[in-house]
């Protein structure tokens, strides 16, 4: 007896690892559409403050150079759900509501992921990764979801092509609740359930999806905020979801959840500058989404785990949405597939220590971005070489009220920037670094082979099928 006493003092002393904790924590993913870099405080952001999102970053690991693979909504997602470059997975763009694709079924994705280690999943939000029946969440590995399935302006009160959609259904799990909702009553929707399937599941663990509509366009904030930021209806909209933000981290704190939930906090893309004083900031970086500049494909991104991420850092890595997957199946000790390729990488040591390991190589080697099919960029290291394109720039005239102006058209030829002294790629160093231009065009080649390039017509070996309508 003595010595069963004695070995079960010493399990009780022995320090779980950093890198492998004996259960896998809850995850909450809150992931807002069209916010921009400067969109919060933290971010340095100068519109209206949020106490809530600041405070994760305080006590986590703020990422200052987190990118997503392509600068809109359907393309985003699924890079973030599936850990693979949107394009590996067939998804580009915005898909509308009558697209006959969608995520496919047979790739794993985070809530799959989860279900196999018997989490309950949900999905509260924007879902924009396919419309029909099979292609919808629930056949995806959600057991809820409560939401939209495509952006919420996809509606008959479109300000430009009020007849290219039908009315938006908003649901609950299964049943349309409403038609063409409004605006104002998104983020209390989407936020009351999600309160609700934490309080449901708060004695057994979930993977909880909170991808906001907002504060893309139409705008709306419920009538707690609406008129009340003094930053105009934008920040109204942003004093809301802060709000949400503080409740969940309240109700995790309430059920004991707390020390045991990882928090990420992200956007999709930066601002929709299309729609002006309806749109958000992207501070220092250029452009908007659309682009390939870092104001459209460089996003906040916050991750939060008292005792286990490290609290009140700041990381520079470049990294990506397709390391998310990767590194949360490292948390709950799951497979990735191994007939397939996953681009993402495993983040989990440079957020357990707030920044790479100095004995650590990059996590990457290089990001690459796209727009729709062509490859646009590669970033690497503190470099970000462009290849010629074009590019939706900022409208002249700023819009007002919610009534979009036309976009410009820019170009811009082969440029390397330095993002360490020039994040708003303004000073071209192409000239100056042809041995840096060399290498990264030559890794630009290698991904040309693997997922193509409309550019040069390079068609791709290493995409696969998107899910498709039944």
């Amino acid at each position: 007896m003595r010595t069963l006493t004695v070995l079960v003092a010493l399990l009780i002393t022995i320090p779980v690892s950093a890198n492998q904790p004996a259960r896998g924590p809850n995850v909450v993913v809150i992931f807002c559409d069209d916010l921009g870099y400067a969109d919060v405080s933290c971010y340095g952001g100068k519109g209206a403050p949020t106490p809530n999102v600041d405070k994760l970053a305080a006590e986590g690991v703020r990422f200052t150079d987190f990118y997503v693979s392509q600068a809109v909504c359907s393309a985003s997602r699924a890079a973030l759900l599936t850990g693979c470059y949107n394009l590996r997975v067939g998804i580009a763009g915005a898909l509308g509501p009558q697209s006959k694709i969608g995520l496919n079924p047979a790739e794993t994705n985070l809530a799959t992921l989860f279900k196999s280690k018997g989490y309950s999943t949900g999905i509260f939000g924007k879902w924009h990764l396919g419309s029909a029946p099979n292609l919808r969440p629930e056949r995806l590995g959600f057991d809820e979801f409560c939401g939209v399935l495509t952006s919420h302006d996809m509606w008959p009160k479109h300000p430009v092509n009020p007849k290219a959609y039908p009315d938006l259904p908003l649901y609950a799990h299964g049943k349309i609740v409403a038609t063409n909702p409004d605006p104002d009553t998104l983020t209390r929707f989407y936020h009351n359930h999600a309160i609700t399937f934490i309080e449901k599941n708060k004695d057994r663990p979930f993977f909880l999806y909170l991808p906001h509509s907002l504060p893309h366009v139409p705008l709306g904030a419920g009538p707690d905020f609406k008129g009340k930021s003094a930053h105009g209806l934008y920040g109204d909209v942003m004093t809301e979801i802060d709000w949400s933000v503080g409740q969940v981290m309240a109700t995790l704190k309430k059920h004991g959840l707390d020390e045991n939930t990882l928090v990420m906090f992200s956007s999709d893309n930066g601002p929709w500058m299309t729609y002006g004083d309806h749109a958000g900031s992207a501070g220092p970086l250029r452009e908007a989404k659309g682009t390939s500049f870092d104001g459209g494909v460089r996003v906040p991104a916050i991750f939060r785990w008292p005792g286990r991420i490290a609290a009140g850092k700041v990381c520079a890595e470049p990294a990506m949405t397709i390391d998310v997957l990767p590194t949360l199946a490292h948390l709950l000790g799951a497979e990735l597939p191994k007939d397939r390729k996953i681009d993402g990488a495993n983040m989990w040591s440079t957020l357990a220590a707030g920044q790479r390991p100095a004995d650590a190589p990059p996590l990457h080697e290089a990001l690459f971005i796209y727009w729709g099919e062509r490859l646009d960029a590669v970033r690497s290291g503190k470099w970000k070489l462009h290849f010629p394109h074009d590019y939706r720039m900022t409208p002249a005239v700023r819009a007002t009220g919610g009534k979009p102006q036309p976009d410009r058209k820019g170009t811009i030829e082969l440029s390397l920037f330095d993002l360490e002294a020039d994040p708003s790629e303004s000073t071209d160093l192409s000239a100056k670094h042809p041995d840096v231009v060399r290498r990264l065009t030559a890794l630009a080649d290698v991904m040309r082979q693997d997922l193509g390039d409309s550019a040069t017509g390079a068609k791709g070996s290493g995409r696969r099928p998107p899910g498709r309508a039944e």
